[in-house]
């Protein structure tokens, strides 16, 4: 039995998805704080589940009240 696939984006992807600069996405690659993969070709790829972490990309937070 396979395991489940986890979805990927592209940086500019990533980028768009959660309104950042791709320097900031480098950033949180850099960091450890996005998960990622490399391509045969050498593109990266992030799990896009990585994106939405309470560390990454607090601004994303639901406001309650």
């Amino acid at each position: 039995m396979m395991p489940p696939t986890r979805a990927t984006l592209s940086i500019m992807k990533a980028t768009a998805v959660v309104g950042v600069s791709r320097r900031t996405i480098y950033y949180w690659l850099k960091s450890g704080k996005l998960e990622y993969i490399r391509t045969a070709g050498g593109a990266i790829r992030i799990y896009s589940d990585t994106l939405f972490r309470e560390s990454v990309s607090p601004k994303l937070r639901a406001v309650s009240g």
